[in-house]
């Protein structure tokens, strides 16, 4: 797979340790790379360490747009008794999720003082950038770098010993919107306080705003992007009732630990329920490896051949694959927002889950939205499933 970053720059990963409050933050003391992406209209936030290969990093997380924000940390709207972090932090923190990734910068500090925790313009603008990214908009990356660059504002005046090339790099064709660049440095010790106090308050019960992506996630991403879509004049009606009372993402009650001990208990019946869920390609693919064409479109013959030559075992097998995949996550993730976000209605007809009032609020024609609408989706699907029984 050929990758061409968007944006590249050091930085290194930080460790949470969530076992106690405040959270503690170790730096990981390897070299890296944060570089973005786009891929299938995808983006791609990744870190990885410079002596990986491109295609490789350790973290590889697929964005919703609007979704993630890269942010300073910014030490002083910490309490008093919170550790400082020794570094330049930016936190990379998700609107449907109190999971945050911590990152640290590792260019050389430019401050007169040598203070490893003054973000210069130029960090300052590199983050900017990358938050832009992440919101969706077109950024002309190299020209946002030179303005700043050449900014009387720079206190360095460009004495800063920073190497453009090391600290930042551009990708791409300079014509294009998102051709562009980056930097990263701190002391490999950095430790920093309570995280989910920085900025916009954490929501409790969240699972990760994005989710690690593999190979073989275009067509499902493709899938639910297009239903999306189609839910945005649903969404938009519902988008302004706030946030209302809070309630647990899809992925949060259908975690592996539940799923899966349901497939490796279910009868041969229900597992072959279970698979007509599937996009049939995924069927094909588990019996023929890499032969073939993958991307062909399979035959009627070759779904029924595929289903007969699979066991028990590998039905089961397969399933299980699925429920732990970064993708299946992910698209409960997109369901929860879009759910949030005023589409009940219209998922829950699509559905066939009789929801409270038509997924309605009571006496009007505003959807129910924030977590009231997720709650009557879920107390809809229970109710189907016993009127079934």
């Amino acid at each position: 797979m050929s990758i061409t970053p968007i944006i590249t720059f050091k930085a290194g990963i930080c460790d949470v340790d969530s076992s106690s409050r405040p959270y503690k933050v170790h730096a990981s003391p390897r070299p890296g790379y944060i570089y973005l992406y786009s891929e299938d209209e995808l983006l791609h936030f990744c870190w990885r360490e410079r002596s990986a290969p491109i295609d490789q990093p350790e973290l590889d997380l697929v964005m919703v747009p609007t979704d993630g924000h890269f942010v300073p940390y910014d030490p002083k709207a910490q309490p008093n008794d919170a550790t400082k972090p020794n570094a330049r932090v930016f936190i990379l923190k998700f609107l449907s999720s109190s999971q945050r990734h911590l990152f640290y910068l590792q260019s050389k500090p430019q401050g007169r003082t040598g203070d490893p925790r003054w973000f210069s313009p130029r960090d300052l603008k590199i983050g900017e950038i990358v938050d832009k990214l992440l919101q969706g908009e077109e950024v002309d990356v190299a020209r946002e770098l030179a303005s700043i660059n050449n900014s009387d504002n720079d206190d360095r005046r460009g004495d800063d010993n920073d190497e453009p090339m090391e600290d930042v790099e551009g990708h791409g064709d300079p014509n294009d919107p998102h051709g562009g660049a980056g930097t990263g440095g701190a002391d490999p010790g950095a430790t920093g306080g309570d995280i989910r106090e920085e900025g916009e308050s954490a929501r409790e019960g969240g699972a990760d705003g994005a989710r690690a992506a593999a190979s073989g996630s275009t067509d499902a991403a493709t899938a639910v992007r297009n239903f999306l879509d189609s839910l945005k004049g649903a969404a938009g009606a519902g988008a302004n009732q706030g946030e209302g009372k809070l309630y647990p993402l899809l992925s949060d009650l259908l975690p592996p630990p539940v799923t899966v001990p349901m497939v490796q208990l279910a009868s041969e019946e229900q597992v072959d329920e279970l698979l007509s869920f599937l996009p049939p390609v995924v069927l094909v693919l588990s019996q023929q490896a890499d032969q073939g064409d993958s991307t062909a479109e399979p035959t009627a013959a070759a779904i029924q051949a595929a289903k007969e030559a699979m066991s028990l075992g590998q039905k089961k097998a397969l399933l299980e694959k699925v429920l732990r995949s970064p993708q299946f996550h992910q698209s409960l993730t997109s369901l929860t927002m879009a759910i949030r976000d005023g589409g009940l209605p219209s998922i829950a007809d699509a559905l066939s889950i009789k929801v409270e009032n038509g997924g309605y609020l009571r006496g009007g024609q505003m959807p129910l939205g924030g977590g009231d609408a997720v709650e009557a989706f879920v107390e809809g699907v229970k109710k189907s499933v016993q009127e079934k029984k």
